[in-house]
């Protein structure tokens, strides 16, 4: 149903690696299962957001889904997302957008029709989600809930080294600066090297005030990142920053990788912008 929370479903379905359409022409389903077809796998997973917003094509939708679930190489699955007509009301009146089945009628009354239209999509879908008293975050987590038999959003922490001189990352959430912590750069044999290399990581880690900081930084993580995820982010990026982004940086995060990897089961890669390194993944079975 418009407005009951099919888009938070198409990014929730998105978080979880689908490949998602959104506001799809029924008529085009051939089409997308033609591009799966010829993706070599790399369309395995695809959800498709459909409502009544291209309703001039909307009666060929049942005939198109019946010849899905007649191919055998499809597995078709159908999530409706219902509210009742109060909640529904309710929200159209609060964002005082019109109703896409026809801006002509009342609120109510559009409702009733596109009720109508969808009753038998409905009677042929395999989950039905009534989000009357749901609220986004439990919607996400329903969604998940039921693509993967969890009950919580996946969740990624991207722990990126970089250095100042070459700018702060735009997507990062939170950024801290390091530069105040002893720089291997000025002994030479550490010069060439990068965090990853062991002498340059036991060299930044071995001063008092760079263990002090990673203490107090890890116990800070540690509270946040759950924090962020109960508020149903789908995704933080800590940037940890020095000089040119090859020594301190790149040891703080490799460390914080491993370190946040073993307490949590959240996907943790450590990503290095600036040190000419491969990044690495800290990721659970």
């Amino acid at each position: 149903m418009s407005g009951a929370g099919k888009s938070v479903g198409i990014e929730a379905l998105e978080d979880m690696g689908y490949f998602c359409i959104d506001n799809l022409p029924p008529i085009l389903l051939p089409k997308v299962v033609e591009l799966m077809e010829t993706a070599d796998g790399h369309m395995s997973r695809v959800a498709l957001g459909i409502d009544l917003r291209g309703k001039e094509f909307f009666e060929s939708l049942i005939s198109e889904i019946e010849e899905l679930r007649d191919n055998n190489e499809i597995a078709l699955e159908i999530i409706f997302i219902d509210a009742s007509d109060e909640a529904l009301v309710k929200r159209y009146k609060e964002t005082r957008r019109a109703h896409p089945i026809d801006n002509t009628l009342n609120v109510l009354d559009a409702i009733h029709v596109e009720r109508r239209l969808l009753s038998e999509l409905k009677g042929r879908s395999n989950k039905i989600i009534d989000t009357s008293e749901t609220t986004e975050k439990e919607l996400r987590n329903k969604i998940f809930e039921h693509g993967s038999g969890e009950n919580q959003s996946p969740f990624n922490v991207n722990i990126m080294s970089f250095g100042f001189k070459n700018g702060i990352p735009i997507d990062a959430d939170l950024v801290f600066d390091v530069r105040f912590l002893p720089n291997p750069h000025y002994v030479d044999e550490l010069r060439p090297m990068t965090g990853l290399d062991k002498p340059v990581s036991d060299y930044v880690m071995k001063w008092k005030e760079t263990r002090t900081f990673y203490t107090k930084l890890l116990d800070l993580l540690k509270y946040m990142l759950p924090q962020f995820m109960k508020e149903g982010k789908s995704q933080v990026v800590i940037a940890i920053g020095c000089t040119g982004g090859q020594h301190r940086s790149v040891t703080l995060a490799e460390q914080l990788a491993k370190d946040l990897s073993e307490p949590f089961d959240f996907k943790m890669k450590a990503v290095h912008r600036d040190a000419p390194v491969e990044s690495k993944s800290y990721e659970e079975d």
